[in-house]
């Protein structure tokens, strides 16, 4: 059974730093990409970052641009989001997802992690 495990959320204060984690288990798994996907209350969930592992090709959200870089290494199934430089509206739960092969959708979530700016 495939498990996406996030840690690293938190209470930070705007303008502050957080690092999120994600960690697959699961014999069977393997991923052409890795994501994050966050959700506020009351929104529609937004994609964040992913990384593609066949050439290490980086993708980012409008809104964090500049802001939140997203690592990993394909070997351990593991990815990374450093975000710096948090606003207000970062505050969300933030979700790590991984898609299985080209074309396809994502379909391996975890459970989310919560991320609280403050003021």
């Amino acid at each position: 059974q495939v498990q996406l495990v996030e840690s690293g959320g938190g209470l930070v204060q705007a303008g502050g730093s957080l690092r999120l984690s994600c960690a697959a288990s699961g014999r069977s798994f393997s991923s052409f990409l890795m994501g994050w996907f966050r959700q506020a209350p009351g929104k529609e969930r937004e994609f964040v970052a992913s990384i593609r592992w066949t050439d290490d090709r980086l993708f980012y959200g409008d809104s964090v641009k500049g802001r939140f870089t997203i690592s990993g290494d394909n070997a351990k199934n593991t990815v990374y989001l450093q975000m710096n430089s948090l606003k207000l509206e970062d505050t969300a739960v933030y979700y790590c997802a991984a898609a299985p092969r080209r074309g396809s959708a994502y379909d391996n979530w975890g459970q989310g992690t919560q991320v609280t700016v403050s003021s």
